[in-house]
């Protein structure tokens, strides 16, 4: 009994520390969400664990899907879904999008999603843009912290954090939220 009795102890403690997970949004609020039928998603900056970076990419996928948008080749899709996990060395904007001539990342919003060219993201930070891929400009990023690390629990992690990005991710102009709403859910506007 009393193995029990600690076990489900241990257990109630872990609980909130598995699942409050931090998870950070921002989007453009005068973009048209509901253009988007078609997505591709992409590693962008990979972090050096293909099983992980498989993960994060079938969690997203599961959950756009799920939203009703549909998988598509990325020369042809409506939206450009890039993953960048944040490691020892790639941690600023600059590095993250260094391969990526053309794409608009700048001037995203505000704490974990950051204005300046020039912050730092700790190493196990999954960055999410969505790019309108007839402007190549970001319309919607997440910001997901210790979650790009080598660990049994992926899996779970990152379908957490798309669960959670996905939910906040409008579906079109109708849809916003006031900004009180929007500060109570994570979610910021660019």
């Amino acid at each position: 009994m009393r193995l029990l009795l600690a076990t489900i102890a241990l257990l109630m403690l872990a609980g909130p520390s598995v699942s409050a997970q931090e998870v950070e949004t921002d989007h453009n609020p005068t973009f048209d969400f509901s253009q988007f039928r078609t997505f591709a998603v992409k590693v962008g900056t990979p972090w050096g664990d293909p099983q992980s970076e498989t993960a994060a990419k079938a969690a997203f996928t599961k959950r756009l899907t799920s939203k009703g948008w549909r998988q598509a080749d990325e020369n042809s899709c409506d939206a450009l879904v890039v993953l960048h996990g944040a490691s020892p060395g790639k941690q600023t904007f600059r590095a993250l999008y260094a391969d990526w001539p053309g794409y608009g990342w700048h001037n995203v919003g505000a704490p974990a999603l950051a204005d300046s060219t020039d912050y730092d993201y700790k190493p196990g930070t999954l960055l999410v843009d969505i790019f309108d891929t007839k402007t190549k400009r970001v319309v919607f990023r997440g910001v997901a912290q210790d979650l790009t690390g080598k660990s049994a629990n992926d899996v779970q992690k990152f379908d957490r954090a798309a669960k959670k990005m996905v939910h906040s991710l409008p579906s079109g102009k109708s849809e916003g939220k006031s900004g009180a709403e929007n500060q109570e859910s994570g979610t910021r506007h660019f």
